[in-house]
C-alpha cells in the first residue's frame, strides 16, 4: 500500500494515539474520520491521475476534506 499524503495520523503527528484511540472509543468521530480517509483517497486518486476529476469535482472533494479534517481538529482538542 503506498502513502497517501494528509493522513490523519501523518497531519498530527502529536495526535496518533488519541486518534487511534478515538476511532476504537468514539462511533461519530469513528464514522467522520473514515469520511474523512475515503475523501482524501478520491483526493490523492485525482492529483495524481490515478483517477481525475474535472476541477470542480476536485475543488468540492478538496474543500470536503477540509471541512472533515476541521471537524476531526475540534473532536481531537477536546
Amino acid at each position: 500500500m503506498s502513502h497517501t499524503p494528509h493522513q490523519l495520523a501523518a497531519d498530527f503527528p502529536e495526535l496518533a494515539g488519541k486518534i487511534h484511540d478515538l476511532r476504537q472509543s468514539d462511533a461519530h468521530f469513528a464514522r467522520l474520520a473514515a469520511e474523512y480517509d475515503a475523501v482524501n483517497e478520491v483526493v490523492h486518486k485525482a492529483e495524481t491521475n490515478l483517477a481525475p476529476l474535472d476541477d470542480l469535482e476536485l475543488e468540492a472533494k478538496r474543500k470536503e476534506r477540509v471541512r472533515l479534517k476541521d471537524e476531526l481538529f475540534a473532536l481531537l482538542s477536546r
